[in-house]
């Protein structure tokens, strides 16, 4: 069986501690593990082989955390340019298997504790698949909850699904014994998946059929930006589930929570440990500053370098209002954190002005930056740490610590590590615009765009 991990999301809900480049199932939140990391090693458990679907940016982090665990050689990899939803994510990934593999499709960003039971729901929903059903899981609801879709069934027969509903339906749907929050996980044969979408939504299946047949298929499979345009923007629920009289649910006690927001997150973990509470009580604060609570109650307080949020509990959902009116005011604070991961290492900004920007930089051994270069700014790199091969338009040399290089704006370089411990370095960026889309990148080894 094959697990197809769906990396999509930005964890909005969850800013400032989640951002588009680092959303919320890639931040290590359990014992310096992530929810990706978690979803990796439990489904290890149940399945053979697994297939990560993501784009491009998240493909860096899953690789990352999957080099942790030790086992990113053995991972097939698919990016998305754009987002399509659901639907044409697992159309894709199954397109790559036999028809008769069996599959199991989960989000990368839920959290599930009860792993015997986890088992067991497995077990039970391999051998409905193996019938040529489509099964999802439904969970078992524990409040009357308002933020999650619902599955209503008759014995193992879906009869409907439910969009998300308002207080005084979720309590109706809560006192009745067929209704579950959908949950968002699937397991089927490919070719079945794959026959009820070209019956029920033709237009995607072709669609990612022939984005398929026209990618190489290399690892990972990149889709080019056109192709996946092309394909029709919808969810697995709306395509097929809904539509298809193949579907069983399997009710599941399983412990499970999409931590979808920082009540939910509340209940999963603790505070920081740096807290003086004074008459203060029923916080979650999560900082790595030293924080002070006088006659506080009932709050949610995340600081980070770059942003701070403090809510009441029970208002966190507005945290969305938050991050829409930083992106219409074209603020990066939504995008990424001031340390930001990327396939050759780190960076992190260090001090941001409109006419300069310090960055501590590191470049993993055998990694190397795009040979680009900048029309807006000019740019300074003093080695800390490790030695550096620098090259400067046709001029090739090495950079130890203490020395440093300057680079005129147009001008092409590139910055590699040919040594065995990291490169460390700062670099003072100095011009009218110095914003991360201001690269043009002439070669890549990692294949990305200019931004």
């Amino acid at each position: 069986m094959t697990n197809i991990i769906l990396c999509g999301g930005s964890g909005t809900r969850l800013w400032p501690l989640s951002r588009q480049l680092m959303p919320k199932q890639f931040v290590k939140l359990f014992n310096k593990e992530s929810l990706f990391q978690l979803t990796v090693n439990r489904n290890k458990e149940v399945t053979s082989d697994i297939i990560i679907v993501s784009n491009t940016e998240q493909y860096f982090l899953a690789l990352d955390q999957l080099e942790e665990l030790g086992i990113s050689n053995s991972v097939k990899y698919l990016l998305e340019p754009i987002g399509r939803n659901t639907a044409p994510a697992i159309a894709l990934a199954c397109m790559l298997l036999d028809k008769e593999e069996l599959v199991l499709v989960t989000p990368s960003d839920h959290l599930i504790k009860n792993q015997i039971e986890y088992k067991n729901v497995i077990e039970k929903a391999k051998q409905l698949a193996k019938e040529d059903y489509l099964v999802t899981f439904g969970i078992t609801p524990t409040s009357p909850e308002t933020g999650f879709g619902y599955i209503e069934s008759k014995g193992d027969e879906v009869t409907a699904f439910h969009e998300k509903p308002n207080l005084e339906i979720a309590k109706k749907y809560f006192k009745a014994e067929n209704f579950y929050w959908n949950s968002g996980m699937f397991c089927f044969k490919a070719g079945v998946f794959l026959e009820e979408l070209e019956e029920y939504s033709p237009h995607i299946y072709e669609k990612c059929s022939t984005a398929l047949r026209l990618s190489k298929r290399e690892n990972p499979i990149r889709i080019s930006h056109e192709l996946m345009q092309e394909i029709p923007e919808d969810s697995i629920d709306y395509a097929v589930m809904e539509k298809s009289n193949r579907v069983k649910v399997i009710p599941s006690t399983i412990d499970w929570s999409d931590l979808g927001s920082f009540e939910s997150l509340d209940t999963e973990i603790e505070s920081s440990s740096n807290i003086i509470d004074i008459d203060s009580s029923n916080n979650l604060v999560l900082s790595n500053k030293q924080v002070a609570l006088i006659d506080i109650d009932n709050l949610i307080v995340v600081d980070t370098p770059d942003a701070l949020l403090i809510s009441k509990k029970g208002s966190s959902s507005k945290v969305k209002q938050v991050v829409k009116k930083l992106n219409e005011e074209g603020s990066a604070l939504t995008k990424n954190h001031t340390l930001t991961h990327r396939p050759w290492g780190t960076y992190e900004v260090l001090l941001s002005t409109d006419k300069y920007k310090i960055k501590r930089i590191v470049v993993q051994p055998n990694k190397r930056l795009s040979l680009q270069k900048h029309y807006h700014r000019n740019e300074h790199w003093i080695v800390v740490s490790g030695t550096a091969t620098v090259r400067v338009g046709d001029d090739i040399k090495l950079i130890r610590p203490n020395e440093s290089t300057y680079i005129k704006m147009g001008e092409i370089h590139r910055l590699e590590n040919e040594g065995k411990i990291p490169v460390v370095l700062i670099e003072a960026q100095v011009g009218e615009y110095t914003h991360e889309d201001d690269i043009v990148r002439i070669e890549d080894d990692y294949k990305r765009g200019d931004n």
